[in-house]
C-alpha cells in the first residue's frame, strides 16, 4: 500500500515538473520572436529622428539584441539614428544656459531624457573604439558632475535613463567620480521618491501618499516608472565594481522591488498601470510588464533573485509579452502611452504601442534567451 502511495506520488511529481519544463520556450522561439519584433519596428519606423528619451529607450532594447545576436543591420540602425544626432543629446555648446527640469529645447543638455542616448553611444563606442563616439557624453556629464547640485533624478524614469550612463561611463574612463556621483544623485531620489514600506518609488514627489491617493485612497505606485527604476538598478549592478562601497544598497534597493513587484502581478502574468490599485485604471499594460519581466530574469540569471520564487512570475510575464501583447505581424501592443501616472479610463489595447515599449520587450526577451542558454 505504502510503495503504490509512493510511485503514485513520484509519478505526479513528474508529470509536474514535465508540465513545468512545457511551459519554457525554446532558443530557437524566443530568437525568433526577438527578430519578429525588432524587424517589424526597424522596417516601419525611420532612424533618424531625435535622440529624446523614447527614442533612446527603444535603442537600450536593440542594442542588448545587437550584443546578443551581433546583427549587422539591427547594429546599423542604432548607428544611422546616433551619427543623425551627431553623437549628442540635446545639442547646446553654451553651458551658460545648461538647464535640467523639464524640457525638450537644446538648452536642456542636463536632463536625464536627453541622457539616455549616451547609454547607447557609449555601447556602440566599444564595438568599435573611436573617441568621438563617447566625447559629448563625458563632456556633458563631467560639466554635471562639476556642479554642486544633486537633484538632477527628480523623476523615477530618470534613474533608467541616467544611472547606467554613470556605470557604462565608469567602465569605459575607470574615473570613480562617476560611481561617486551616482550615489550621490540616487540618494537624492530615494529621499524624495522612495516608500520604504511598499518598498517601491513613486513616479515623482508629486505622487507621494497621502497627499496623492488612487482612486481607492491606496499608494498609487505607477507600474512603468517603478519598471524604469527596477530596470535601471539591474543595468546598473551589471556594470557596478564588486568593490563599490554603496553596492549592497543597490542590491537591497533591486531586491525589495523584486519582492513588491512578485506581489502585485495580476494572475494574467502583466502588471496594472497602478501597481497596488488594480482597479484605479485595470486592464493589460506591456511597457511596465516587460520591464518587470526583463528585471526579475536578470536577477535569476545573475544570482540575485533565487529562481524558485520567482521565475514562475518571470514566466508568466513572458507568456503575456509573447502571446498577448505581440500581435501576428510584430507589433507589441498593450503599451500605455507617454505620460507619468496610471490614468482611469484610458485606452490602452492591442493597436498601442510605441518605441519605448518595443524596447523594454526586447529587453526581456534577451534575458529570457540567456536564462535558456545556461
Amino acid at each position: 500500500m505504502k510503495i503504490t502511495s509512493s510511485i503514485s506520488f513520484l509519478m505526479l511529481l513528474f508529470v509536474a515538473i514535465a508540465s513545468n519544463a512545457q511551459k519554457l520556450p525554446s532558443k530557437k522561439e524566443v530568437l525568433n520572436i526577438i527578430d519578429k519584433v525588432n524587424t517589424y519596428w526597424q522596417a516601419n519606423n525611420k532612424a533618424q529622428v531625435r535622440s529624446f528619451w523614447d527614442n533612446a529607450a527603444y535603442h537600450t532594447g536593440n542594442m542588448e539584441v545587437v550584443a546578443l545576436t551581433k546583427n549587422e543591420t539591427y547594429r546599423k540602425y542604432s548607428e544611422d539614428w546616433a551619427i543623425h544626432n551627431q553623437w549628442m543629446g540635446a545639442k547646446s555648446t553654451d553651458k551658460g544656459v545648461w538647464k535640467y527640469k523639464y524640457g525638450e529645447t537644446d538648452e536642456h543638455v542636463l536632463f536625464g531624457d536627453w541622457q539616455i542616448c549616451f547609454q547607447t553611444y557609449i555601447d556602440l563606442y566599444h564595438l568599435k573604439p573611436e573617441a568621438y563616439k563617447i566625447a559629448r557624453a563625458k563632456e556633458v556629464m563631467e560639466y554635471e558632475m562639476s556642479t554642486p547640485q544633486n537633484d538632477y533624478w527628480w523623476w523615477a524614469d530618470g534613474l533608467y535613463m541616467v544611472m547606467p550612463v554613470m556605470t557604462k561611463l565608469y567602465k569605459t574612463t575607470g574615473n570613480t567620480l562617476y560611481l561617486d556621483k551616482l550615489y550621490e544623485y540616487f540618494t537624492y531620489a530615494n529621499s524624495i521618491m522612495y516608500d520604504a514600506e511598499a518598498k517601491l518609488y513613486y513616479r515623482d514627489a508629486k505622487y507621494v501618499y497621502p497627499q496623492h491617493k488612487s482612486t481607492n485612497g491606496k499608494k498609487d505606485f505607477w507600474a512603468r516608472g517603478d519598471g524604469w527604476v527596477f530596470a535601471g538598478l539591474a543595468k546598473v549592478l551589471k556594470d557596478l565594481p564588486k568593490s563599490d562601497r554603496h553596492r549592497n544598497e543597490y542590491i537591497a534597493k533591486y531586491k525589495g522591488m523584486a519582492d513588491a513587484i512578485l506581489k502585485s502581478q495580476q494572475k494574467e502574468g502583466y502588471w496594472t498601470r497602478s501597481m497596488l490599485d488594480a482597479e484605479h485604471a485595470p486592464g493589460r499594460e506591456t511597457s511596465g510588464t516587460a520591464f518587470f519581466t526583463y528585471g526579475l530574469l536578470w536577477g535569476i540569471n545573475n544570482g540575485h533573485l533565487d529562481k524558485k520564487t520567482y521565475l514562475p512570475a518571470a514566466l508568466e510575464g513572458w507568456n503575456y509579452l509573447t502571446k498577448t501583447a505581440l500581435q501576428d505581424n510584430g507589433k507589441v501592443g498593450y503599451v500605455q502611452p507617454i505620460g507619468e501616472k496610471a490614468i482611469p479610463g484610458q485606452i490602452v489595447d492591442a493597436n498601442s504601442t510605441a518605441n519605448f515599449g518595443v524596447g523594454a520587450f526586447l529587453l526581456a526577451n534577451c534575458e529570457m534567451y540567456r536564462y535558456l542558454k545556461k
